[in-house]
């Protein structure tokens, strides 16, 4: 497998994700029956802000994977980040689907997804400057 095809691997693992949040968001706006906005219907503030998350942190992180890849990154490191990625978005989206507090997903998810943009934006900054 290339680095290349390892981040597209990832790329669509990711975009699957993105798309099971936004269904969890249309099947709770289907059954609070609200059309826009939440409703004040808990359930749906939630799966709105887990999809929500995931749309804002997500697509920067895949384009730094994809840039990792074509700028010659070894599979191993594309792989690691990207399942890092992959795991903690996951983390992530179920436990702020689940929970509006603080919850080990959350957390989790969140700390993979920033050592994941720390890693990748040091590491494309450094090989721009090098």
């Amino acid at each position: 497998m290339t680095a290349m095809s390892a981040a597209g691997l990832y790329v669509g693992l990711n975009l699957l994700i993105l798309l099971v949040l936004g269904v969890m968001v249309m099947v709770r706006r289907n059954k609070a029956q609200v059309g826009i906005g939440d409703g004040g219907d808990a359930t749906l503030i939630r799966a709105s802000r887990a999809h929500g998350n995931g749309a804002e942190w997500t697509p920067a992180a895949l384009i730094g994977l994809v840039a990792a890849a074509a700028l010659g990154a070894p599979v191993i490191a594309i792989h690691v980040l990207g399942a890092m990625l992959t795991i903690g978005r996951i983390l992530h989206g179920f436990g702020l689907s689940r929970s509006s507090g603080r919850s080990i997903g959350r957390v989790l998810g969140a700390l993979l997804t920033l050592i994941v943009y720390i890693v990748l934006g040091a590491g494309l900054a450094v090989h721009a400057l090098v």
